[in-house]
């Protein structure tokens, strides 16, 4: 083979080299300690909010079977998709706003996938030791203790996935029937768990930090979202270089303009992407802080003052700004806009939820018939009426219709919608023969008035249809 070839060979082969597996160490701190609080407060809101009750009922389930979407008070349908859409742009524009104030917090706190690899990762750590141990367990061959570390790893991992997939599926089947039916569970619940539970362990167990480096979309436009006044975790490179190893921080050291960076590689090794923070800021940091608490403690035990690695801007490093000037930068036009985009549609989304209307009409016109003649020369158009009830009340309503003179509705009386249903209602409308009126078609509204709320009326639109 000549020898380019074989060059060429080599070149593809290293393209394709295993990636190193990262193996974080455990760290301690305030921000570690904001992680744990996050972790906490998502975790008691997954795993505990399907066991939640309200008026007798499960206060947060996707019904798809039946198509009903409850909502603690609210009783939703695919109609009501407007809702599910608005609350997408908000998550969107919320992501935007905090991405462009302070970076990547949404990774770093509050992504499933930092969460649940923080939850295995605990797990690990209590299996088989802190990173060195890791390390070492790994590189050693098999044993009776290290197969014995392995599997309770492993098997802890398997009973948090298989908690997470039916604690999912609870969202969907109602969770205490899903519970007690756990013996003889229904196939499409048992392949759904055991998918959601599967995917959980792949992802936190064996992918971590591949999700965020090369999976996740997020890390790819993160840099179109912040800019040099964003809040970052930024290594303060005029402080910290040139960097070497020392026990204390001395004057000697200080008059030879040494930094204070004393090359411990812990920031490296508590970061769960394993990336060297020293070298700026990179697609792959996740914002999590890790590398501030450990580089904090380092700064005590050396003698220097703490936020050689901090959240600070990329115009505050470089031009040695004060906290507060940083902090003053933050308001700026694209933070404004966010932020004002933001609360204006929080505040339609709360608006519309509010006065969301308890009844929802369907006018649905039968397509066979537009119109038809009947008896006294009258005009006849021939609907079906959708009563969607949207509240846990039954609702007691009467008919009526307005919008051309002389306009009736044939009358099905007093109409029963129960709670949470929908109630399908076929009238017809006539109208008396009048030489004024246009042939095509005319707009008329049908109103439904609540019996048990006496000035509550509900509205739809509907075409009359008068022939040729």
């Amino acid at each position: 083979m000549p020898p380019d070839s074989a060059s060429a060979i080599g070149q593809v082969s290293s393209l394709y080299a295993a990636e190193a597996k990262v193996y974080p160490r455990s760290v301690s701190g305030r921000f570690t300690n904001w992680r744990w609080v996050m972790v906490w407060l998502t975790q008691l809101f997954f795993y505990g909010m399907p066991w939640l009750q309200w008026n007798g009922r499960q206060a947060l389930l996707f019904d798809l079977e039946a198509q009903r979407f409850y909502v603690l008070g609210l009783v939703l349908y695919p109609q009501d998709f407007i809702f599910l859409a608005a609350l997408l742009v908000l998550s969107a524009l919320a992501l935007f706003f905090f991405t462009a104030l302070a970076g990547r917090l949404w990774c770093g706190y509050s992504c499933p996938q930092t969460v649940y690899t923080e939850l295995f990762l605990w797990i690990e750590r209590h299996t088989e030791g802190d990173r060195q141990a890791r390390i070492k367990l790994d590189a050693a061959p098999w044993s009776a203790a290290k197969l014995a570390r392995k599997s309770a790893k492993h098997g802890g991992w398997i009973a948090l996935a298989l908690l997470t997939g039916f604690s999912f599926v609870g969202y969907f089947t109602p969770i205490r029937t899903l519970a007690s039916s756990l013996p003889a569970i229904g196939p499409w619940e048992l392949f759904w768990v055991l998918f959601y539970a599967g995917a959980t362990y792949g992802n936190a167990g064996w992918l971590r930090e591949q999700m965020c480096k090369y999976i996740c979309p997020y890390a790819r436009f993160q840099s179109a979202l912040i800019d040099a006044d964003s809040l970052i975790i930024t290594y303060d490179a005029r402080r910290g270089e040139p960097r070497g190893a020392r026990s204390k921080k001395s004057v000697e050291l200080l008059a030879q303009g040494a930094g204070d960076c004393v090359d411990c590689t812990l920031c490296v090794q508590v970061c769960p992407t394993g990336i060297d923070i020293r070298k700026g800021l990179q697609n792959e940091c996740i914002g999590c802080a890790a590398c501030i608490d450990v580089c904090d403690q380092v700064m005590d035990k050396v003698g220097a003052p703490r936020g050689l690695i901090r959240y600070a801007t990329e115009n505050g490093v470089t031009g040695g700004w004060t906290r507060a000037q940083m902090l003053r930068r933050a308001l700026r036009p694209r933070v404004l806009i966010y932020g004002t985009a933001l609360g204006a549609l929080l505040l339609a989304f709360g608006w519309s939820l509010t006065h969301r209307q308890d009844l929802l009409i369907d006018v649905i016109k039968d397509r066979n018939t537009l119109a038809r003649q009947v008896g006294d020369g009258e005009t006849e158009n021939v609907y079906r009426l959708q009563l969607i009830n949207r509240t846990e009340r039954p609702l007691r309503l009467t008919l009526s219709v307005n919008g051309l003179p002389g306009l009736q509705l044939q009358s099905p009386g007093e109409v029963l919608v129960p709670p949470a249903a929908i109630v399908a209602l076929p009238v017809q409308l006539r109208l008396p023969y009048s030489p004024a009126l246009a042939s095509g078609a005319h707009e008329v509204r049908l109103r439904a008035l609540d019996l048990d709320q006496a000035h509550t009326t509900f509205e739809a639109k509907a075409s009359f249809y008068l022939p040729r």
